[in-house]
């Protein structure tokens, strides 16, 4: 898990609630009301980062270490083990398709 782990960043937002980033994924950025709200989202919107990750084949970037003040997190168990698979599969050149025979799937 800690391979998916990264560190968030929760801004106090003008309107209320935090504004959360994460330095490793540019592309995550949401909000909530409070602190447990903040980091509920930025876990479903890291999955949807996850997703276009795979969709777009990129590699996913090295966690970095949390600053004082950031949260460490990981999108929900589900996605951790699709992108390990993920991961696998690219490190080892496995295509789909091989994997499927491997399973003994059509």
């Amino acid at each position: 898990m800690e391979r998916f782990e990264y560190a968030v960043a929760l801004t106090p937002a003008d309107e209320g609630g935090f504004v959360v980033t994460c330095r490793d994924l540019p592309q995550l950025i949401t909000q909530g009301e409070g602190v447990a709200d903040a980091l509920a989202a930025a876990a479903d919107a890291m999955d949807e980062v996850f997703a276009a990750y795979m969709l777009a084949k990129f590699d996913f970037p090295a966690p970095s270490k949390a600053r004082r003040g950031e949260h460490r997190l990981a999108p929900p168990a589900e996605t951790v083990a699709k992108a390990a698979l993920y991961v696998a599969m690219r490190e080892s050149g496995t295509s789909n398709v091989q994997l499927a025979r491997r399973l003994g799937v059509d």
